[in-house]
């Protein structure tokens, strides 16, 4: 594996105590250890480890309680061929490469001999700058300290009994904004932005030094997935507080800055003439719909015949997209969903299908696994790629059981499904976020090879999102600009009015299908639900929509400006109802396809009245959508423009050789 960049230590001071005990109780220990500040990947860390925690592998993640820390190993000699799904792979030097386990590490109180280990190792915490919200500063004959993170954790204080507090906080300066909160002089505000950030907005936020930071010229994704919530938050903070002696700039200036900071997503406006305008529509009432319970193993079942052919696919799919799958079918039926298996094929195709794609995959592994040092060194792209992967694998669903903990084997598969995926597609390699795809397919196969070949087909429909020239991005956010106007014309005029009509907000939410906004069981069931390509096509536009008419009330009520949209969109996150969200999404698909003039437009982007003749492959489900049982394209690109003719703004969106046009 290629050498990288050694961490960078910005701060050291040893004599940094932790109290065991919170009271003053003449039992208690005191924890001697080193605080450090350090510069890693472009990341600002603080760490804290006790002097006889000297070993980085044993430092635990903040908020992590020790005893369900899991311990992962390699397979030991008495089970040496056992993947992490229990299966025999089809080839003995296959296993080799991929036989990983795990076993859950016992308790602190199991082994005396390492209590007293154990005790203090579990004081050493590291986190993230960006992740700590304030800092409380008191004094006590001494000058303690105790950091409080965003999610509402606060750490065992850290004791200067020998000083150097004030080293420490001016060091932290360098990387963060602190405050003096004005309620309690005592605490101090930190605005969490990282230090890769802010030296950019330093530069676009300077009137002197409009201009975009190559930085985020190259690494768009870092900006708007590692970083998104972060771009927000930092807007937020900059334009929130007169107290913090902050200038504030116009929102549409604002407006502009976000957009610089996705280069390539730009939308063109320019003049056009010729296009048809199509006035505000009556869509009637939305109807009610109705959720089931999800399809279990004696249900999947019965769709399959004698030899293990999926029966009466479209139905099947119909229950699906109604109520998703029980978690013990997903292993089985996601394969069929991201047309990893033929929805017609029998056990025994299967099988040899299987083992042909196991042999296909672990060739490209070898390709990568094979390269040395010396080689890697005079490839600059794989090399870029491998430590992307390494900075994004390692902080991927650390909170879920399945990738938490030290040397796991979840993040070693994940981390070489990923590397695999570049010697797969090396045009487009690796980009931020694609971790986010991967992480739940892997979580559900527990398969290195099934999951890489499911992701390759979830990559296939989403391949457009992660190209350099955004053309995905872009034409979704106009698409989705086109439905909302259609759906609310009010709502999407005050978007406007507040510079927010392209929804820039929306596009983490599209980037990487709202990975980051669900609890990680209902990414599950949205996915799989979206996988039926039902109700109809770009169902997750629809999705979003959902979410905007359920929030745009609070938004329009309380006068809400750009940064406080942005703002509220991002504190959305984890906080959505999946099942709420799935009725009224098809409810509003239903409302449109009731409606008798629907412009040509929304059709064409809801796969709506497509006049196709169905072929003997072509299935129909009972929303009358067609289906192939063995096939996904990727989505076809469409050419989308913005006029504006000086008065008011109109949207013009050419498919097929129509233009068609919104006036508002």
């Amino acid at each position: 594996m290629a050498a990288t960049t050694p961490p960078k230590v910005v701060f050291e001071h040893e004599g940094v105590f932790i109290h065991s005990s919170p009271d003053e109780s003449e039992d208690q220990d005191l924890i001697s250890g080193i605080l450090r500040i350090v510069d890693k990947d472009g990341e600002t860390l603080v760490e804290y480890k006790p002097l006889e925690d000297a070993d980085p592998s044993n430092m635990l993640c903040a908020c992590k309680d020790s005893s369900s820390v899991v311990e992962w190993t390699q397979s030991s000699e008495d089970n040496p061929h056992r993947p992490i799904d229990h299966q025999l792979s089809y080839e003995t030097e296959w296993d080799m490469i991929n036989a990983v386990s795990f076993r859950r590490k016992a308790h602190a109180h199991g082994d005396g001999g390492s209590n007293h280990t154990n005790d203090r190792n579990k004081w050493a915490f590291s986190f993230n700058v960006c992740d700590l919200r304030s800092i409380t500063v008191k004094c006590e004959g001494w000058s303690y300290i105790t950091f409080r993170l965003k999610d509402g954790t606060a750490l065992p204080a850290i004791h200067f009994h020998q000083g150097g507090s004030t080293a420490f906080l001016d060091s932290l300066r360098k990387s963060v904004q602190i405050n003096e909160s004005p309620d309690d002089e005592s605490v101090l505000i930190v605005s969490t932005y990282c230090k890769t950030f802010s030296q950019s907005f330093e530069n676009l936020l300077d009137d002197t030094n409009y201009g975009l930071v190559q930085k985020f010229k190259k690494d768009p994704y870092t900006t708007t997935l590692g970083g998104f919530s972060k771009v927000t938050n930092y807007l937020f903070d900059a334009f929130r507080a007169p107290e913090l002696e902050c200038h504030q700039r116009p929102a549409e200036e604002v407006a502009d800055l976000l957009g610089e900071l996705i280069p390539g997503l730009e939308i063109n406006q320019q003049e056009e003439p010729g296009f048809e305008v199509i006035t505000r529509l009556d869509l009637g009432p939305r109807p009610e719909v109705q959720r089931r319970g999800p399809v279990t193993m004696e249900e999947w079942a019965k769709y399959q015949d004698s030899e293990g052919r999926i029966t009466n696919v479209p139905h099947l799919k119909d229950l699906i997209f109604k109520g998703g799958l029980c978690h013990a079918v997903r292993r089985e039926a996601w394969k069929f969903l991201l047309s990893y298996f033929p929805w017609n094929s029998t056990h025994e195709e299967r099988k040899l299908l299987q083992k042909r794609k196991t042999d296909e995959y672990f060739r490209m592994k070898l390709q990568w696994k094979s390269v040395s040092e010396e080689q890697e060194r005079r490839n600059s792209r794989l090399r870029d790629y491998r430590s992307l992967i390494e900075k994004d694998v390692n902080r991927t669903d650390r909170n879920n059981k399945f990738y938490e903990g030290l040397d796991n084997p979840g993040l070693i598969l994940l981390h070489d499904i990923l590397m695999t995926y570049c010697m797969y597609d090396f045009d487009l390699g690796y980009v931020q976020g694609m971790s986010d795809l991967l992480s739940p397919i892997l979580f559900v196969m527990e398969n290195e090879v099934d999951a890489f070949w499911c992701f390759v087909s979830f990559m296939d429909e989403m391949h457009e999102n992660f190209e350099e020239q955004m053309q995905g991005m872009k034409t979704q956010l106009i698409q989705l600009s086109t439905l909302l106007r259609l759906l609310d014309l009010a709502f999407w005029n005050y978007l406007e009015a507040q510079d927010s009509g392209y929804l820039y907000f929306c596009f983490r939410w599209l980037l990487i299908r709202f990975k980051r906004e669900l609890q990680f069981q209902d990414v599950l069931r949205l996915w799989e639900v979206m996988w039926t390509r039902l109700p109809c096509q770009n169902f997750h536009l629809l999705v979003c929509c959902a979410i905007l008419d359920s929030e745009k009330q609070k938004i329009m009520d309380r006068k809400y400006g750009f940064n406080e949209i942005l703002k509220h969109i991002n504190e959305l996150s984890m906080k959505l109802d999946i099942e709420e969200i799935l009725s009224k999404s098809e409810a509003i698909c239903m409302q449109i396809k009731n409606c008798k003039d629907l412009p040509h437009s929304v059709s064409e982007i809801l796969g709506l009245n497509t006049v196709t003749e169905p072929s003997a492959a072509l299935e129909t489900s009972e929303y009358g959508i067609l289906e192939s049982p063995q096939t996904s394209p990727r989505s076809t690109n469409r050419q989308d423009h913005v006029v504006s003719n000086g008065h008011s703004h109109l949207k013009e969106t050419t498919h097929n050789g129509c233009k068609v046009a919104f006036i508002s």
